[in-house]
């Protein structure tokens, strides 16, 4: 198919993750995504995981299918190389300082249709990771056993990638303005915005401030519904869900637990057609289920809950995904074997999207440091090989 994103081109000057994880949902539409790195690789080139050769599978991750400049950002005659690179392009997403060569002006004085998106920490322009972020949104005060009073804190960074597909969708919302009405748009994108923007609509700030109430911890109960973690006879842990009322039903015939449960509602005064009802009672409900499921293997308990249609999934560590799980694997349509240089063979996703249960763009490994140095100069600002051979000789650009 045709990419849907093909022909758009944005230049990208980024570290960690929200920022090139926008560039890559781009690049896996099919955008030309070009992002420069000083020479020798930026603050998040070495970071772990490592694979034993010394390169980062996780810079790997962050930045399949983009192509990679490397220049000296120290050095005006590269900043002026860039401006002529971000001029050309049109589109530009950073979460570096937006000002002095940076700024949306300064860009924009060359190219008034320029669309730009600068990440930053805060609003005011102030610094912030994930983990300060979240450490303030109330999260890691409501998660964990409810017997402590210490956070805490996700291992996955949340708000880092829900800020990426923000960025992304931005840039996309930009460009469209642009098509229709031939206008540039200057955006902002606080990572602290977007946590705050969940939060809120998840009802977080409203129950707070309307109810005046604080979320307690429930550990890993599903609040408001009923979900919680069962063993089985192997060992091996699950956990099920049941919001809807198909949902609950599933559960409960699965487990031959109609009756028993029935019995728990009618003691207890209670209507468990009615989810709050049945999170008032999930201590009771699980003591039911569970001996069920407690006396069965898990490939016995995932045959009568993938029968009837039981809402259910399986912990299992990375090592297990990878070994065990279709879903993450050749078979599935998301996945191929990508060989990335430095650091092997192995499964690299592409977009989420699925165009008519296909792919928009193949997956593609990350670049190597400054891979396209070469081809983004002489086929962007039109330069001469030997005017790239003295750039390079001069320390201004590498290949």
């Amino acid at each position: 198919m045709i990419p849907p994103l093909d022909g758009l081109s944005v230049i990208e000057g980024s570290a960690f993750v929200a920022a090139p994880s926008g560039g890559m949902t781009l690049a896996q539409l099919g955008a030309d995504v070009i992002r420069f790195d000083q020479i020798g690789g930026g603050l998040d080139y070495h970071r772990w995981p490592l694979a034993e050769s010394g390169d980062s599978i996780y810079w790997a991750g962050l930045n399949k299918g983009k192509r990679s400049l490397a220049v000296d950002l120290r050095s005006p005659e590269a900043r002026e190389l860039l401006t002529s690179l971000i001029v050309e392009s049109g589109t530009f997403l950073t979460n570096f300082p937006a000002r002095g060569w940076l700024s949306y002006d300064t860009l924009a004085a060359s190219r008034p249709d320029l669309v730009m998106l600068a990440i930053t920490g805060n609003r005011d322009g102030s610094t912030a990771l994930d983990y300060t972020v979240n450490c303030a949104v109330g999260y890691p005060l409501a998660t964990g056993p409810v017997d402590t009073a210490h956070p805490v804190n996700s291992v996955l960074p949340a708000w880092d990638l829900v800020c990426g597909q923000t960025a992304a969708l931005g840039i996309l919302a930009a460009d469209r303005q642009r098509l229709r009405h031939g206008i540039g748009a200057s955006m902002t994108l606080a990572l602290s915005d977007v946590a705050l923007a969940a939060v809120s609509a998840l009802g977080h700030v409203g129950e707070a401030q309307i109810n005046g109430t604080e979320r307690a911890r429930y550990g890993n109960e599903l609040y408001g519904a009923y979900g919680t973690i069962f063993g089985c006879a192997d060992g091996v842990q699950i956990y099920a869900v049941a919001i809807s009322p198909k949902q609950w039903d599933s559960l409960l015939t699965a487990t031959n637990s109609h009756g028993a449960v029935a019995a728990v509602a009618t003691d207890a005064g209670l209507d468990f057609a009615d989810e709050g009802d049945r999170f008032a009672a999930r201590d009771k409900i699980t003591a039911v289920i569970s001996p069920w499921i407690a006396e069965r293997s898990i490939d016995q308990v995932a045959s009568r809950f993938d029968e009837l249609g039981v809402c259910w999934g399986r912990y299992q560590t990375f090592l297990e995904l990878v070994a065990n799980d279709p879903r993450c694997s050749t078979q599935s349509e998301l996945f191929r074997e990508v060989e990335q240089p430095g650091i092997g063979t192995y499964l690299a996703p592409g977009s989420p999207l699925a165009f008519d249960g296909l792919l928009a763009v193949e997956p593609l490994p990350a670049p190597r440091l400054g891979q396209h140095t070469e081809q983004i100069l002489a086929e962007g600002l039109g330069l001469s090989t030997a005017e790239i051979a003295q750039l390079v000789d001069r320390g201004v650009v590498a290949t």
